[in-house]
């Protein structure tokens, strides 16, 4: 049986317990002091504290010192785009004149730019590009992560994406739990007739995804100029007779009922919510549904930033924060940043933010029982960080803090 102890931990900070943390929960996380961590085979066997150890330093076969830095759960990556074809950086000098992401839509680019390249690329250069981001991620402390379909808007090439995906999960280190989106843009064909592309999605598409177990959730785009709220109540009922877990694109440019569907229905999650108003924030917490913010697409759209201070103190809803790593609107899968926007943008304490990056997002992705805290009997996912309290890790950003990832008890 595989010993590692991670000894000689300044501060573990954790929140604790396997369930969506709200209100004043979000900001509760209990700190050990001169802690050590014994992982076995994978799973987290004893915590200690005040410089006793859980064994015999000769009894386990790796010894990691920490050397009194800060220790925290293994960062959970609750929503990314992560499989695409090309890039789009041409889309830069239309930005600075001024285009939105619609206007970018609307003339043909922006997602309908990725999805031709996505077609285009063959499973092996989707999944070597993939595997370069997951190390990366990796490296930046990220031991779980959310990845949704989506550059395909058809069957062939979304299937392409999940199978990339399931692979990936097989072969990485990366826990990857999949979401299937192919209502994610509207094509020119199916312009007008979104309803007919909505009815291919259910009678077509989900069967085929779900026989072959490629992703556990479904997304859609509830948006002005994509899908309306009730083309996306149609899509999203049919995916909970599959079995699928729900999850929304909402509110993220206009406020047209996506969240408040979120919480009537009940989905694990709403994601964006930028622009989402107090009806759509009352359904939430009466859903039961995790905000799933993501402030880098806000700092590089130029956008404004969703309102994390009243969802977390006026209504009670758990708040995970995440990257939406994608091609267009955020190119960057660095979750450290995207903690210092939680700190700077959203107001959130160091406490609120670790919680919004582990058990949270976890919760959000249905892997709350596994990961998102350092407790017994948990998996073994951890990282040792460049600082001595999560004060200094919130404030730091532009740098790598993450010094060690430890992934089911081995160093990554």
């Amino acid at each position: 049986m595989a010993k590692l102890l991670v000894k000689n931990i300044g501060t573990l900070q954790t929140p604790v317990g396997s369930f969506s943390h709200r209100g004043a929960q979000q900001g509760e996380n209990i700190k050990l002091h001169d802690a050590a961590v014994l992982i076995e085979d994978g799973i987290i066997k004893a915590i200690t504290e005040e410089g006793k150890l859980p064994c015999d330093e000769a009894e386990v076969d790796t010894i990691l010192d920490a050397e009194g830095k800060l220790v925290t759960p293994g960062l959970v990556e609750g929503h990314t785009h992560l499989v695409f074809g090309g890039y789009r950086q041409n889309e830069i000098p239309l930005k600075l004149k001024g285009a939105g992401y619609l206007d970018i839509l609307r003339a043909g680019g922006g997602i309908m730019d990725t999805v031709r390249k996505t077609r285009e690329a063959d499973f092996q250069e989707l999944y070597d590009k993939t595997e370069g981001f997951l190390d990366e991620m990796m490296c930046l402390g990220v031991t779980t992560c959310e990845a949704k379909s989506g550059y395909g808007l058809n069957l062939e090439t979304e299937v392409k994406m999940l199978e990339v995906l399931k692979k990936l999960n097989e072969d990485h280190p990366m826990d990857i739990v999949s979401t299937f989106m192919p209502a994610h843009a509207v094509e020119a064909q199916w312009k007008g007739k979104e309803m007919d592309y909505i009815n291919l999605c259910c009678e077509e598409m989900m069967p085929y995804v779900k026989e072959h177990e490629l992703a556990e959730f479904i997304d859609i785009f509830t948006e002005d100029s994509v899908f309306n709220v009730e083309q996306s109540k149609v899509y999203l009922e049919k995916a909970r007779e599959f079995g699928f877990g729900l999850k929304i694109h909402a509110d993220e440019i206009e406020a047209i009922g996506g969240s408040v569907l979120a919480g009537e229905m009940k989905a694990i999650s709403a994601e964006h919510l930028i622009v989402i108003d107090d009806a759509g924030m009352e359904a939430l917490a009466k859903g039961g549904t995790t905000a799933m913010c993501l402030p880098a697409t806000s700092f590089y759209l130029g956008a404004t930033f969703a309102p994390v201070r009243r969802m977390i103190d006026e209504y009670g809803i758990p708040v995970a924060i995440a990257s939406d790593f994608n091609p267009g609107s955020c190119p960057s899968l660095n979750l450290q940043f995207v903690m210092n926007l939680g700190y700077l943008k959203y107001r959130m304490t160091p406490e609120e933010i670790l919680t919004a990056v582990t058990i949270n997002p976890a919760c959000g992705i249905g892997r709350g029982d596994k990961v998102g805290t350092l407790e017994v009997g948990k998996q073994g996912d951890l990282v040792i960080w460049d600082a001595p309290n999560m004060e200094m890790l919130c404030y730091r950003f532009g740098s790598n803090m993450a010094l060690q990832t430890v992934k089911k008890g081995e160093l990554v």
